[in-house]
């Protein structure tokens, strides 16, 4: 990989071109250009890849299968919503070559430790910085680096740090000298202040020191002790202090900068909760028109925005079903512009990749628009290519006087559709359960009471269902909603319903109790906005708010509302589930989004964030003299009454190591709902400010005391080692 090797780069049946590949000395590095391309090239690091794929993995690929052979065909998948990068050799053994050698890389960046991260980080910028490539920096070559890490520094400050790292006086700094340089650079008075604070001889902290510490500001109580044997043993780089029983700075430091130390409970990232309640006792992650990489309008239909979506968690996609041409039923966004793909290879993808990322339920939501002859293609489909994964009949053969759970239903895939009911039922006129936003306001009928509607008076016509696809129909029988007492007197468990965006928020603000009280006995799926053909997002936290569980988003759009989705559905294990709170799951609440303190339980608290400092923060804008203003906004979503928002002042060109030392507070009437988001910007005074990064996690999950915010970029992938220093408490108002 080092030697280089030339590879085509594939992209579509037209465009297949010939580009020379090779891995950089940092070994994390693959650099790339054409051989036309003068001196153009690109780079990306291995960090940014999760998996290789052999063979004919990807569209792209499959669509050139005839020209190339499997075993030359690879395709790196990175993070994030990036695309894939398809690659083909000249021979197999070539091919081996690279795919065992980038597994290896990825497998070595991800079992890297605190410090071996931050010293790959340091000769990144050493490459970076030494345009001459001598292996040395000069004065000038480190003052171009500064600017390109973000730091405004005086010259004189400079060339102090330059002369005081230049042991050998050369006038330039070898990468051992540039390390002492950075760690000058990057030393932390306000992390050095807090160890002052409990080290008594001012070098290190003796194991008592360490537990009170984490006793009296980490608010660790009983377990301090054994966890401060732990800290120096897992952190401490110094043998000798280990010995000691003692943690130098830079083991403190390390310590504050890992996972542990970390404002997100690390217990709570792994799979903590009860996962043996009723399905509808959950918040499920779900995606909406899940085909799209795009809009609505133009988009590219793919399998691989299907594998995005699993990968990152999704327990409920959306396939939108009409008949083809050929006779094989096909997925897109009907009457647009939108491509196609076939039905049964979405249902391929599924059976491959529904389980990789959680073993809990998949539920495929069907918009059925295909004559009755295709669909009883499609349920040939989804018997024969998944098998016993389909989940076809009641698990004990009974119907339910509950939801099963989804323990109970791990690794099974159910599905959401209409059904025909017992001989002499009628089924709506239509297979599918998606109205428009404009049809929606044209059926609300401005005199009656938007919670209910009133039940149809008498069948229109028969159903237009195939028989087969309807007996796979379960547990998610899709049914119109006719309002809260009709759904009280007469839904069963299994019957769920679907609702615009515009419809639930109406519920919501004028029927909320009796929404969380429906939605503690019955599934409930909330779609966005017809006119939103662009993608965009709705607010989720609103939906949640009253207990809907299938709140579906355009996973394929970046942004605050796929933030908060990532920000809920981050704990518990990544699983794609998190329990509802108590006072959600029990069908006679009075609780309500509109008055939150009317509840058992209600206990509102004191959130205060003092926001010390950051980390070197990525870069706005990428010509060389810019330097970013940062300030910090912290943002509550949950609960009407817990919206809020305050931010700090910002600092001026300092996106290295701002200090800010400012303290916001927050009430909190519903921590048990709350998300809390923290948010980096580049303060401009003329227009709009510039995204930098951001965290988005559960008030429930933020640890106390002193921790970092590792930052995330807008499209929710790390962007190490961009992070905030703060001091959280919590208490009783």
């Amino acid at each position: 990989m080092m030697a280089g090797s030339t590879l085509r780069k594939v992209k579509s049946k037209s465009w297949k071109k010939q580009r020379h590949f090779r891995l950089l000395e940092d070994g994390l590095t693959i650099w790339y250009k054409s051989r036309w391309a003068g001196r153009g090239h690109s780079t990306f690091s291995v960090t940014e890849v999760e998996a290789v794929r052999e063979g004919h993995q990807s569209e792209v690929l499959l669509s050139v299968a005839e020209e190339f052979p499997a075993d030359v065909c690879f395709t790196l998948v990175f993070h994030g919503r990036q695309g894939n990068l398809d690659l083909v050799t000249e021979t197999p053994e070539e091919a081996k070559a690279w795919i065992r050698g980038v597994r290896k890389l990825i497998h070595k960046a991800q079992t890297m430790d605190e410090k071996e991260r931050l010293d790959q980080w340091v000769w990144d910028w050493f490459q970076r910085a030494d345009k001459n490539k001598d292996g040395k920096m000069n004065f000038k070559e480190v003052r171009t680096l500064l600017k390109m890490m973000n730091v405004d520094m005086d010259e004189e400050h400079a060339l102090h740090l330059f002369t005081m790292a230049d042991k050998s006086e050369s006038g330039s700094l070898e990468i051992e000298q540039f390390v002492h340089f950075y760690k000058m650079l990057t030393q932390r008075d306000e992390v050095w202040k807090v160890f002052q604070d409990y080290a008594e001889d001012g070098e290190k902290l003796m194991l008592n020191e360490l537990e009170n510490f984490l006793s009296i500001e980490q608010h660790e109580g009983e377990q301090s002790s054994q966890h401060a044997r732990e800290l120096i043993d897992r952190y401490e780089p110094s043998g000798s202090a280990k010995k000691q029983s003692a943690m130098s700075l830079d083991g403190f430091q390390i310590y504050l900068c890992s996972l542990e130390g970390s404002v997100f409970k690390p217990e709570h990232r792994e799979l903590h909760q009860d996962m043996s309640q009723p399905l509808c006792h959950y918040f499920i992650s779900s995606s909406h028109n899940t085909y799209l990489l795009e809009d609505q309008l133009r988009g590219q239909s793919s399998l691989e925005a299907y594998i995005q979506a699993l990968k990152r968690g999704c327990r409920c996609v959306e396939v939108d079903c009409w008949d083809g041409s050929d006779g094989e039923p096909v997925v897109y966004h009907g009457h647009t512009w939108t491509s196609k793909i076939l039905f049964r290879d979405v249902v391929s993808t599924l059976k491959e990749y529904a389980f990789k990322a959680s073993d809990f339920p998949v539920i495929l939501s069907l918009e059925n628009h295909c004559g009755v002859e295709q669909q009883t293609l499609m349920a040939q489909h989804l018997t024969q290519i998944l098998g016993d994964t389909l989940l076809s009949a009641p698990l004990d053969g009974q119907l339910p006087q509950q939801l099963p759970s989804p323990q109970e239903l791990r690794g099974k895939i159910l599905l959401k559709a209409k059904k025909i009911s017992d001989p002499g039922d009628c089924v709506d006129e239509t297979p599918t359960d998606e109205v428009s936003d404009e049809e929606e306001m044209a059926n609300d009928d401005a005199e009656s009471p938007s919670t209910e509607d009133p039940p149809p008076a008498e069948c229109k016509s028969k159903s237009k269902l195939s028989r087969d696809l309807s007996d796979l129909v379960v547990y998610c029988k899709s049914v119109h909603f006719h309002g809260f007492e009709h759904a009280r007197a007469h839904a069963q468990c299994y019957e769920m319903s679907s609702f615009s965006e515009s419809k639930a928020k109406r519920l919501a603000k004028d029927a909320g109790t009796d929404f969380v009280q429906y939605n503690a006995r019955h599934l409930s799926r909330i779609y966005p906005g017809g006119l939103r053909t662009d993608s965009s997002n709705y607010n989720p936290q609103e939906m949640w708010n009253v207990g809907n569980q299938i709140v579906a988003l355009n996973f394929q759009t970046a942004g605050l509302e796929m933030d908060l989705n990532d920000g809920l559905f981050g704990q518990n294990g990544g699983c794609g589930y998190v329990l509802k709170p108590d006072f959600m799951r029990d069908g006679s609440t009075r609780f309500g989004p509109e008055k939150p303190g009317e509840r058992r339980g209600y206990r509102p608290l004191r959130l205060s964030i003092q926001v010390i400092s950051g980390q070197q923060l990525p870069k706005v804008n990428q010509k060389e003299g810019s330097i970013v203003d940062p300030l910090v906004r912290v943002e509550i979503y949950g609960v009407p009454q817990d919206q809020a928002k305050e931010e700090t002042s910002h600092i001026n060109n300092n996106g290295f190591n701002p200090v800010w030392n400012e303290t916001l507070n927050f009430v909190v009437h519903a921590p048990e709902l709350a998300l809390v988001r923290f948010e980096v910007e580049d303060y401009d005074k003329a227009s709009r400010n510039d995204f930098i990064g951001q965290l988005t996690l559960p008030f429930a999950c933020i640890q106390a005391g002193y921790r970092h915010i590792h930052l995330l970029s807008k499209d929710g992938t790390a962007i190490p080692p961009s992070s905030l220093f703060v001091n959280v408490s919590i208490s009783e108002t």
